[in-house]
């Protein structure tokens, strides 16, 4: 089953930049460690939330906004799809996200098409 992993950073970018350089290095080193799991489809990195234009369509009318959809706080900080036999095989993946560790958040959301 696929499942769409979504990372909220919350906290954790800050706490990542006080680490040593080896620490941060570690960091990056478990990052791509899960992009080279078997199973794992990554998407290219997302950009900051502050950065984000929100769309909507009101009476036929294009509205944008600056930043995303969801509070500054809850914005989902990156993405990667995997391939498992089952939850407690993405729970596994997502409990090696380093956001995970250091104050943000892994959400697992099953891929299923609707039309």
């Amino acid at each position: 089953m696929k499942y769409v992993m979504l990372i909220y950073q919350g906290p954790a970018l800050e706490r990542q930049s006080a680490l040593t350089e080896e620490e941060q290095k570690q960091v990056y080193a478990d990052y791509q460690g899960i992009n080279q799991t078997p199973g794992v489809t990554t998407v290219p990195p997302l950009g900051l939330a502050e950065n984000a234009t929100t769309v909507r369509v009101e009476g036929g009318k294009t509205l944008t906004t600056d930043g995303p959809f969801v509070g500054m706080k809850e914005a989902v900080g990156g993405l990667f799809i995997l391939e498992a036999d089952d939850i407690d095989g993405a729970i596994e993946v997502a409990a090696r996200v380093p956001a995970a560790r250091y104050g943000g958040a892994v959400e697992i959301r099953p891929s299923e098409v609707y039309w």
